[in-house]
This record gives C-alpha cells, structure tokens and sequence, in this order.
C-alpha cells in the first residue's frame, strides 16, 4: 500500500505530457483528430492510455452552434461511444491520481444519468484511505432551484428526488470542499455546458466558501467555440479520459 501511495504520489507530480485527441468515436460517426486549441490536455502519468476505439469512416459531424441542439447531439454521442467501458475506466484512473495532490477530506459528487461518467467508484476507494474522508450527493431545493449536499455511504437508504434522480435520504448535511460536476461538453477555460437547468451555477454563485470544482467528461465532449454566458460560473478544473483538460492558475 505505501509503496502504491508513493508510485500515485509521483505520478500525480508529473503532469506535464500532451496528449491529442479525436472528437467522436461513436457508431455510425467518426471525427477528425485535433489536438486542443487553448490549453491541449495533460495525460496523468501512470493512467493507462486509452486504446483507440474501432471508428467508421463517415463524414465529420460539427457541433450545432444552437446550445439545445448541441446538449441533444452530445448526449447521443456519449450515450453511443462503443468504447465508453475503456474511457471510464481510463478517467477513473485520471481522478485517483489527480486526487493524490488535493488534501480535502469532503468531496461532493453526483449520482450518475444519460451516460455520465460514474465518479462514486474511484471515490470509494479514495475514502477508504483515510476514515476522515467524505462523499457528499446532491439534493435540490425546489424553491430556491439550488443544491445541497447530503452525506452518501455505500448501502445508505436512497430515495428519488423531484426529477427522479435517486438522493440518500435523512443522511447529514454535507459540506464539500471539492465539487466534482459532470459535464454535457466543456469548452476552453474551464466552461461547462450542462443540462440548461442552472442548478450548477445558482449553487457555486451563492456557496460559501465556495468549493474547488473539477468538471468531468469524456474527451469527446470538448467544444473549442464555447464561451462563458454571463451566469455561467467557469470550472476550476476539468478532467476527461486523456488526462487533465484544464486547471486554473493558482
């Protein structure tokens, strides 16, 4: 075990490899191979590389400039990868390493939907390091349309919240210094393109002190053209299945 901590310890101090990317791998669709325009993505060492996935030639499909379009299109595509097992699996790998170097014990997450990336694997076992840590999930305020948080624990008693997404039900409140946001698509800067609810940006615009937030998608979602709306509250830092996208300076 030490000698693993130490082997994640190095990894995670050794962010500086680029990494390129193919927007696409889906059924039916293949994109062409870009590398990323603003701030290219950095592998994780010691993350295993992703194999490349089994394409079909067929015409490139662009992003609709149309957010609602675009939201619609980027989940059928994440929803369709045929090598999503291997991309899950390669960021869950990027998330353990890249936690290494954070020191927080109180993690906010979420309960996966449409294909998301399931963080709550990686984050077990990054709990079961350390008996101060905590996982949080979120429950929505149907007044305020904000999230709080609520203490998750594998087997706790789980219950549907307004929009159907199971909740822990009568667990403590929570209080994350980490927030781990799932993420429809993402563009340079750590811009987030979620579902259009809001939820999000309401909660970050109002929390305090406000958590460190780290996005979390599939590298297919990288939308170079997106730009910040003036509610939007940009992301500290996004993760995808070839490494870290994106972090802020410190």
């Amino acid at each position: 075990m030490q000698q693993e901590v130490a082997q994640d310890q190095w990894h995670a101090s050794n962010l500086a490899q680029p990494a390129w990317r193919v927007r696409g791998n889906v059924i039916g669709l293949r994109l062409p191979a870009t590398p990323w325009p603003d701030n290219r993505p950095t592998e994780v060492a010691g993350a295993a590389r992703r194999p490349q996935a089994m394409t079909m030639d067929m015409p490139p499909l662009e992003p609709s400039s149309d957010k609602k379009l675009l939201r619609r299109q980027l989940q059928a595509e994440r929803q369709s990868l045929i090598d999503r097992h291997q991309r899950a699996m390669h960021l869950q790998e990027v998330l353990r390493v890249w936690l290494v170097a954070r020191q927080d014990t109180a993690i906010g997450a979420y309960w996966p939907i449409k294909g998301e990336f399931d963080a709550l694997p990686a984050l077990y076992r990054w709990g079961e390091a350390d008996p101060r840590r905590r996982i949080g999930l979120p429950v929505i305020d149907k007044e305020t349309k904000r999230l709080g948080f609520r203490l998750w624990f594998p087997g706790c008693e789980m219950e549907e919240d307004a929009y159907g997404i199971p909740k822990p039900r009568d667990t403590p409140v929570f209080q994350p210094t980490l927030l781990l946001v799932p993420c429809v698509g993402f563009g340079p800067r750590g811009v987030r393109l979620g579902y259009g609810g809001g939820f999000y940006d309401r909660t970050l615009s109002t929390l305090e002190p406000r958590p460190y937030t780290a996005g979390l998608a599939y590298a297919h979602g990288y939308v170079p053209w997106l730009r910040a709306e003036p509610h939007d509250v940009p992301l500290d830092a996004v993760l995808t299945d070839e490494g870290l996208a994106w972090q802020a300076p410190a």
